[in-house]
């Protein structure tokens, strides 16, 4: 049921934390990857560790035309894309009276408007073969908000409200949209927040983790970079042929509060 093998699929932000383990286990399951980032030497290394069944896409998802390129470049070395995770994102954060406005265009270029310029580039060969997954990787802060987040949480709540709209023109056919909604995931992201608090409040690295987690996430675990690469294998499998237009929260509980 899980068998991706013949499947092609395209993954943005793939050069570290989910992104990466989200195209190790969509490869380990059989679908051939194309792998995107900004950074053409390290997904060349990244590439390399896969071995096979893998191309190496740099695009800069801030320019339309780029991301539709990235599109039709991986539909190339793919031969079709029949999965495409929207999993780049960037942080900034601050009040919103002092958000510099360059950041706000930035978070929403890549946080929103690549997910929707990828995703108009994919369908036709879609609809033509009658079957696609497309997972938008949200995040809990399109489920509800926080502080000094504004660029990040109105990106993640469009990129839901995308999620429904793709899902509901979709529903008929073979393709089916959804969102993951991670909560604290221990990534690069998240670790620089705890290295800010840390340094903030001069506290040692582990209470701010401690502390990171107890404001937010019940659970006071971290999920995993893995277990969202399940999550996304489990979405592009039959037994999810009928989960459309959902949020999915990965947050140790901290959307249930």
């Amino acid at each position: 049921m899980f068998d991706l093998t013949g499947k092609g699929a395209l993954v943005t932000g793939a050069t570290g934390g989910i992104g990466w383990a989200i195209a190790e286990t969509l490869h380990a399951q059989g679908a051939t990857v194309a792998i995107s980032g900004t950074r053409a030497e390290r997904l060349n290394e990244l590439a390399a560790k896969l071995g096979s069944r893998v191309a190496a896409l740099p695009c800069d998802l801030r320019d339309r035309a780029a991301v539709v390129k990235l599109a039709e470049d991986a539909e190339k070395a793919l031969g079709q894309v029949d999965i495409l995770v929207n999993n780049a994102g960037i942080q900034y954060t601050a009040r919103v009276e002092d958000f510099p406005g360059e950041r706000w265009d930035a978070i929403i270029a890549i946080n929103l408007s690549s997910n929707f310029h990828a995703i108009r580039a994919v369908l036709p060969g879609m609809r033509t073969r009658n079957w696609g997954r497309i997972i938008n990787i949200a995040s809990v802060h399109g489920l509800v908000a926080s502080v000094e987040k504004s660029a990040y949480v109105a990106a993640k709540h469009g990129v839901i409200g995308l999620t429904k709209v793709v899902a509901l023109e979709t529903a008929t056919t073979g393709i089916t949209c959804n969102a993951i909604c991670p909560g604290f995931v221990l990534t690069p992201l998240v670790e620089k927040q705890i290295g800010d608090r840390a340094a903030r409040e001069k506290i040692p690295v582990e209470q701010a983790s401690r502390e990171l987690l107890a404001e937010k996430q019940p659970s006071l675990a971290f999920a995993t970079p893995e277990q969202i690469g399940a999550l996304t294998v489990f979405l592009c499998s039959d037994a999810a042929a009928e989960i459309r237009g959902t949020a999915l929260p990965v947050d140790g509980g901290w959307t249930a509060q």
